[in-house]
């Protein structure tokens, strides 16, 4: 809430008071009030420097000009020095300008905006007591009030917080700010301010936005580099948001010829050398107005915003946009008074666990300016009230672009708390109760099994519980890579498929177990459809004992009903498998048992019998050692064999 953001309504009020009035001034000096009235010229030609060094010329001869000092404090309060701004208030009251209650809101709003709450809270008492003030006046009077009692609070309250420069490898004597990191956290894309001309001494002018990117290597971060044409151009490129496996960047564009409005947002995507040609996302995700700092959840379903488009609550606000079965996103949602507000809600975070919500705002109570919120989402998608993160997180200055990692224990952000080093990118161990849900990762390559050749193929994340696909993804197209995110709060089913290939199954039993945050490193094979080739169906689960089917084997059923419908030429054998707990006998009833129930369940769902046999193998077939629980319970499994193409 910057004064000189609301200085064309003041300024224009008190200036048109003291110039409608000028038998009024509080000098009789002709001379003071000629320069007065050429200092004023100065401010309305923005010429702002000229203008404090004609008007400090006149209050040294003339200190009780009390609209020589008002005027001076607007001058610098537009550019930006706050201590000679509430010194210049001062000066005027003391000279008898108390007359013009508009001072102390002045004053009210300079305190506040320097982190001097007490003082603030006083200025602003002595306003509303004088009772001559607009409805936006009391408005914004209100509101520092109430910001300056939490932030009291808060600084009395203080959360742990120990930023870390992440250094010279990111960053440099220029700004950078927007940081975003992939799951695993070996990739940092941010946002740099660089010169346009390296050789010329100018500031304003001779800087553009760019797009960097450093890897991380034994622990520490790479020089960063440029990422380059065709997404780097010289115009401005920049809050950007990489995906969680790193093949994917939307960012912010501006003012560019294929553009929707003033800035848009744009996809690239990572190509086996470079970076695709980014395209503009086009309607309704782009309009006539400002679209910015895109943040997709990691299953890629959701596009959160910052918009200034009607329909919101404040001028900038949190839209979201849902991606449907086509490939189409929908007209975005604004995310309503649970996180927008009258002022300006931007830099969303969704982070990969897909519940919580990080973003900046300087309408709900803070500590003044810009500060960082989180809100968490429930099982009926509703978004909690926002929670300020805290003193010394938040201070009075701006705080935006807050970006956690996906075990949720390190956060980024950009600060200019070194002034002399201007913003730079720190990181810092987020303290418990603001942390998301930890998420874990499952990265590989898959390949065709014989011609080891990369596969471009589908991952699907299921919840086994509520069969509800939580994440997907497709393997990189040039090397097969690939990175699904997996929050660790529940059971979950991987299926990967590909036409021409057997699906591949895998289980993350991630409910109660302790270390939750280990990746899953694994590449992964897939067998081709032919005769002979087989699959371990991981996610068939039976009672202990027992051949009757787990509620939770319906995912993987549903799989594999879809496959035979896909490839509906070929007859498969399913079979059975124990460990070597028990007799002989009471293993190999037990397996072909399990696999005729796996064959009714199918021929209930519509698969021809025919096309199906079930045989039990009892222990015969061990695919581990049985010398353990870990053992055991890869032999106790379920496959499927294609006997016939």
């Amino acid at each position: 809430m910057h004064r000189n953001k609301i200085l064309t309504f003041l300024f224009s009020l008190v200036f048109f008071f003291l110039q409608t009035n000028a038998q009024d001034y509080s000098t009789k000096s002709k001379k003071s009030i000629k320069f007065y009235e050429e200092a004023s010229q100065k401010m309305q030609a923005r010429e702002y420097y000229d203008a404090i060094t004609i008007l400090t010329k006149v209050t040294k001869t003339d200190v009780t000009f009390v609209e020589a000092w008002l005027l001076m404090s607007d001058a610098y309060d537009i550019i930006g020095n706050k201590e000679k701004e509430v010194e210049c208030c001062q000066y005027a009251i003391k000279n008898g300008g108390g007359k013009y209650p508009v001072v102390y809101f002045f004053l009210c709003q300079s305190f506040y905006m320097m982190g001097k709450y007490q003082e603030a809270l006083s200025n602003a008492s002595i306003f509303l007591e004088k009772k001559q003030f607009t409805i936006n006046q009391k408005k914004i009077t209100d509101k520092i009030i109430t910001d300056c009692k939490f932030a009291i609070n808060a600084i009395q309250h203080p959360v742990p917080f120990k930023p870390i420069d992440l250094g010279s490898n990111i960053n440099t004597k220029y700004d950078e700010y927007w940081p975003s990191i992939s799951a695993d956290g070996e990739m940092l894309v941010f946002t740099r301010l660089v010169p346009k001309n390296e050789n010329s001494p100018k500031v304003y002018g001779n800087r553009q936005e760019d797009i960097f990117y450093s890897v991380l290597k034994d622990s520490n971060w790479q020089k960063a580099e440029a990422i380059g044409f065709p997404i780097n151009t010289p115009d401005n490129e920049g809050a950007q948001f990489i995906t969680s496996d790193g093949r994917k960047m939307y960012f912010t564009a501006c003012n560019r010829p294929d553009g929707k409005g003033k800035c848009d947002i744009y996809i690239s995507e990572k190509l086996e050398k470079g970076w695709s040609v980014p395209v503009n996302l086009g309607e309704p995700i782009n309009s006539s107005y400002s679209e910015k700092q895109p943040s997709l959840s990691s299953d890629g379903s959701e596009l959160y915003f910052a918009s200034d488009r009607p329909g919101g609550k404040g001028n900038l606000d949190i839209w979201v946009s849902t991606l449907d079965e086509k490939g189409k996103w929908s007209k975005p949602v604004n995310l309503g008074d649970s996180i927008n507000t009258p002022g300006d809600e931007q830099s969303p975070f969704i982070h990969p666990d897909n519940h919580t919500l990080y973003f900046s705002s300087n309408g709900w109570p803070g500590m003044g300016g810009n500060d960082l919120y989180i809100s968490r989402r429930d099982d009926k998608m509703d978004w909690s009230s926002p929670k300020n993160l805290g003193y010394p997180i938040n201070t009075f200055a701006d705080e935006v672009g807050l970006i956690v990692n996906a075990k949720g224990d390190r956060a980024y952000f950009a600060s200019n708390r070194d002034s002399a080093k201007g913003r730079d990118i720190y990181e810092f161990e987020l303290y418990t109760e603001a942390r998301p849900i930890l998420v874990s990762y499952f990265k590989g390559k898959v390949f065709d099994s014989e011609t080891k050749a990369p596969i471009d193929a589908k991952f699907e994340l299921i919840d086994l519980k509520s069969a509800k696909t939580i994440n997907q993804a497709t393997a990189d197209k040039f090397n097969g890579e690939f990175l699904v995110c997996i929050p660790t709060d529940k059971d979950y089913a991987l299926n990967v498929s590909k036409d021409g290939y057997l699906f591949y199954s895998e289980n993350f039993t991630l409910t109660g177990v302790s270390d939750k945050s280990k990746p899953f490193i694994k590449d992964i094979p897939l067998e081709s459809v032919k005769e002979g080739n087989k699959i371990v169906l991981k996610n068939i689960f039976f009672e202990t004992n027992s051949f009757e089917l787990k509620k939770e084997s319906t995912v993987e059923l549903a799989r594999l009903i879809k496959f035979l419908n896909e490839n509906a030429s070929i007859k498969i054998e399913i079979g059975g498998h124990t460990d070597n707990i028990g007799s002989d006998e009471t293993n190999l009833k037990l397996s072909e048992n399990r696999a005729k129930n796996v064959v009714e369940y199918l021929v209930s769902n519509g698969i021809m019998r025919s096309r199906l046999s079930a045989k039990g193998y009892g222990k015969t077939q061990p695919v581990a050692d049985n010398i353990n629980e870990e053992g055991r319970s890869l032999n106790r499994r379920t496959e499927f064999k294609i006997i016939k193409n």
